[in-house]
């Protein structure tokens, strides 16, 4: 089954029965402002569901204040990364399927019913895709975060959207196949959904708009996002395709190499015969080595795909 679009619904979320059992993962970071109240908002949509909050080491009382509002935690002794705080949580979780949700209180509980029912329909994960004017409050992170999907789908070869969001439900044990890709720190959202989309899992979206931040700063800065998305785009690339990126840069100095000893051949200096200037060597040899290195890091892509087969 193809990534699709799955209709969405506007009203608030409904309390209603479900044929798994649900555990949502909240990560937190010190979200002692807000973490009581979106503990408050889950439960009141889900109310037969565990509610785990892992605490990442915060410094001020977030896991008091998430325990007060009825949630089970698990607090790591030492900050760890959002992403390491996701994978305590999944790992932790009882739930058949594991709904992982921001603690800063921008996702509204009301699409939790679309999303768990796309998991009904047969999808194995559900993204949360936020519209274009509310997944980045600058110009500078929706257009990384479309690149991103750009180049996410290239890898793939499938549809994708919003990979940075990480509000999602997935079969537990199917992303506890992928849960060592994982990465701890912020690009998990985006290596769960191309890790699914390359071993044929389905992958369906479901459209949201996110709330503002309740409460507190984010640390969210242009510099730091910019090498954020660069090393994400690194371990997608690393990751997934290798050589659908290697080739076409192989293939690309290549035609620079020919060209260079074409021009050299008829028009810049014709008396040399074949002679082939360091320019157009440095690039024939330069697409060899590329092309090879390539080859060898697709080897080592699917080899990490193959150990989850065995």
């Amino acid at each position: 089954m193809s990534a699709e679009l799955i209709e969405t619904v506007s009203e608030p979320a409904v309390r209603r029965r479900y044929p798994f059992t649900i555990t949502v993962v909240i990560p937190a970071y010190n979200e002692a402002h807000g973490i009581g109240a979106v503990v408050e908002r889950v439960r009141a949509a889900l109310p037969e569901a565990e509610i785990l909050v892992v605490d990442d080491a915060s410094a001020d009382d977030t896991a008091a204040r998430a325990l007060a509002a009825g949630a089970r935690v698990e607090r790591h002794p030492t900050n760890r990364g959002n992403g390491a705080a996701v994978k305590t949580g999944i790992r932790r979780a009882t739930g058949d399927v594991v709904l992982l949700m921001d603690a800063d209180g921008q996702m509204d509980p009301r699409y939790i019913p679309a999303i768990l029912g796309g998991i009904i329909e047969g999808y194995d994960m559900v993204v949360g895709a936020r519209t274009h004017d509310t997944q980045g409050d600058s110009l500078a992170r929706r257009l990384g975060n479309r690149a991103l999907d750009t180049l996410g789908a290239y890898l793939v070869e499938a549809e994708v959207r919003d990979l940075t969001s990480g509000y999602r439900a997935m079969r537990r044990e199917v992303i506890m196949e992928f849960i060592h890709l994982l990465p701890n720190r912020y690009s998990y959202p985006t290596t769960s959904t191309l890790s699914l989309l390359k071993a044929g899992y389905s992958v369906g979206y479901v459209t949201i708009e996110s709330r503002r931040r309740q409460g507190g700063t984010s640390g969210q800065k242009l510099f730091k996002n910019g090498v954020r998305f660069g090393l994400i785009i690194l371990r997608m690339i690393s990751l997934f395709a290798p050589l659908r990126v290697y080739f076409p840069v192989a293939t690309g100095m290549f035609g620079l190499g020919m060209l260079s000893w074409l021009l050299n051949l008829f028009v810049f200096d014709p008396s040399r015969g074949l002679y082939i200037p360091n320019s157009a060597l440095l690039l024939f040899v330069g697409s060899i080595i590329i092309f090879m290195f390539g080859l060898l890091a697709e080897q080592i892509a699917a080899l990490r795909f193959q150990r989850r087969e065995l």
